[in-house]
């Protein structure tokens, strides 16, 4: 093992003091946030920002001292990338075409019995792979030289499925074929597009290396036509979903000027499957923040509350996870509460319909006064405690009396009802004692709550 030299110590020392400090006020940080239910976004903001410090001075540790890192933010070149995986190879080698490839994955192709190149298409005149022994020293010596560990081998690729140049041309034919103006030929083209996405995460990554894809991929939904076939939409929307869970098509797909506007569309007219894909699609595009900002201001919300509201069981599902992730962001909140969520999620949860998620989404509304208020109107103090003595859900309880903690400081009249309920049943005292660490602090700061106001009632 390498020693450690004397300035390398200094280094590491320097920086295990400023990390230390930063750790300190990223805990300041964190437990404002977790302690305070209407935080303020500056500190979600500081505690992005210390986050980001302790991480790029951890990465200079480790590129000072000799150590490498396991996840790099710089691209290999694309000489280093497996054109199948498109990840840095491990084990590069040549096929009989000329061209270089990693080897468990040329392995898969021959394997599954194609006698082609993947990438010119050419016919191959044996199978012998020779390793790229120049292209591993290369990739060897770029991995030193940023601090990134070599790629392990690979052990099991039967899942991955290639991408050929007549994949592509396929892919791309059935694309032009949407633009058909025959509707059994749209048909036939949404269906097999459907059902490649579905199967095969490479050819949903396939899409951003095709110009256009996505517009073309909407196109028959965009024509403006009231009579959209029913089975087209249904396939087209289920292949927008299908495209969204890859990680790389989340900006390329919500960015499309008509895609989101035809999901909120899809979320009001079509088959139930088509309107549950529909919101299924707005929650995973809504695991980017640019993209919650993007979806709640086109108006995505009030639709997803209604089917929410109609209760056929799948969709509610998919629209109330929708709802939730949109309203991380505090514009959303405002447009949630517009529309109508606060009654919609409080019918459904006095009809014991999805508790979990729609106390999640109401726990995280309650951050907002008009949410508050319209809580108190509607009786919900009354259920809320009903939930905290009978469920067995430590989750849903710390819901419940996180709310009940914000209406209490907004209302104090709410307060005579709450201390009833103590009286009777020493409700929120058992939560203050066996709840999870964030009950524990919101029923005893209720608990200080009442007796202040028992004491200056007696006065």
């Amino acid at each position: 093992m390498a020693k450690t030299t004397t300035m390398e110590k200094g280094v590491v020392l320097e920086a295990k003091v400023s990390a230390e400090e930063l750790k300190r006020q990223l805990q300041r940080v964190v437990q404002s946030i977790v302690d305070e239910d209407d935080y303020a976004l500056e500190a979600t903001d500081r505690a992005m920002q210390t986050l980001s410090c302790l991480k790029e001075l951890k990465m200079k540790m480790l590129k000072k001292s000799g150590s490498v890192l396991h996840i790099s933010s710089i691209p290999p070149p694309e000489l280093f990338r497996c054109p199948i995986s498109g990840q840095l190879m491990n084990d590069p080698v040549v096929i009989a075409s000329g061209q270089t490839y990693d080897r468990p994955f040329i392995q898969k192709w021959l394997k599954d019995g194609h006698r082609t190149c993947p990438q010119t298409d050419q016919v191959l005149s044996h199978t012998i792979l020779t390793p790229n022994l120049v292209v591993k020293e290369m990739i060897s010596r770029w991995c030193k030289e940023h601090g990134i560990e070599v790629p392990s081998p690979l052990q099991d690729v039967d899942e991955v499925k290639v991408i050929s140049n007549a994949d592509r041309g396929r892919l791309s034919s059935l694309l032009e074929n949407l633009s058909s103006s025959a509707l059994t030929d749209q048909k036939m083209a949404a269906k097999e597009i459907r059902q490649i996405t579905k199967r095969s995460p490479s050819f949903r990554a396939l899409f951003g290396e095709i110009p256009n894809s996505i517009s073309h991929l909407v196109e028959p939904l965009s024509s403006g036509k009231m009579d959209i076939d029913p089975e087209l939409q249904e396939d087209l929307v289920t292949t927008i979903l299908n495209l969204s869970i890859h990680d790389s098509n989340k900006k390329l797909v919500a960015e499309n000027p008509s895609v989101i506007p035809l999901l909120i569309e899809a979320l009001k007219i079509g088959s139930i499957e088509t309107r549950s894909n529909a919101a299924a699609a707005l929650f995973t595009l809504s695991a980017l923040d640019s993209n919650k900002y993007l979806i709640g201001k086109l108006g995505a919300l009030k639709p997803l509350i209604e089917l929410l509201e109609e209760g056929h069981p799948p969709a509610m599902k998919d629209a109330a996870s929708a709802i939730f992730s949109l309203c991380i962001v505090l514009e959303n909140k405002s447009r949630a509460i517009s529309d109508g969520a606060v009654g919609v999620i409080m019918k459904k949860i006095v009809d014991n319909l999805l508790m979990d998620e729609l106390l999640a989404i109401l726990a995280m509304l309650a951050c907002h006064h008009k949410a508050i208020e319209e809580m108190a109107e509607l009786g919900a103090v009354s259920f809320l405690l009903d939930i905290i003595r009978d469920s067995t859900s430590e989750r849903n309880k710390e819901n419940c009396i996180a709310i009940l903690y914000t209406m209490c400081f907004n209302d104090r009249t709410k307060l005579r009802e709450i201390r009833k309920e103590e009286d009777a049943n020493h409700t929120i005292s058992q939560l203050a004692e066996n709840g999870t660490s964030r009950a524990k602090r919101k029923a005893n700061g209720i608990l200080e709550r009442l007796n202040r106001y028992a004491v200056a009632n007696t006065a």
